[in-house]
């Protein structure tokens, strides 16, 4: 086992704080308030907000504890960061600062769960792209690597998805 088990001591800054998401809206469909979350950021709540965010070929993984009813959403645009490895566009930072903000939320690391989602080929004419594949495999093989069972997925395939992800149960 692999997974990340590093805390915050609160009021510490975490790594990715720079790239948390800030677009937040009112849902009346939802009754919440709704954080967006762009490419190249995540967010972290425990209280009654819903994360939203449009795929492509990118992938947003959505992480979850039931426990403690923590959960928290990432947006990444490419699966390796070919050395540049502290932004949120890339997979690996962008799921350790999720686990780690989870974490530090009071996320307890045994029972966190995930939903994936993404990993489209949208670009019919990009034939020898492969960036939606790439992040798809990237984002299991992390899972797989941390621990962290899959719940949920939508992977791959030829269509964008919008994506809600509220931690009201069966949402």
């Amino acid at each position: 086992m692999t997974r990340l088990l590093q805390r915050a001591v609160r009021g510490q800054p975490l790594p990715g704080d720079d790239f948390l998401a800030q677009n937040r809206f009112h849902d009346h469909q939802f009754g919440c308030d709704v954080v967006k979350i762009m490419p190249g950021e995540f967010f972290v709540s425990s209280g009654h907000i819903a994360l939203a965010t449009v795929l492509g070929s990118c992938v947003s993984a959505c992480l979850w504890d039931p426990v403690t009813r923590v959960g928290g959403m990432n947006h990444f645009m490419l699966a390796d960061g070919c050395g540049r490895a502290n932004s949120m566009r890339y997979g690996k930072f962008a799921m350790d600062t999720l686990l780690q903000h989870l974490l530090a939320a009071g996320a307890l690391a045994h029972s966190i769960e995930a939903k994936v989602f993404g990993g489209a080929r949208v670009m019919r004419g990009l034939t020898h792209s492969e960036v939606g594949s790439d992040n798809m495999r990237f984002a299991l093989d992390y899972l797989q690597e941390q621990d962290i069972p899959i719940a949920a997925s939508d992977l791959g395939d030829i269509c964008p998805r919008k994506l809600y992800f509220s931690r009201k149960p069966g949402v």
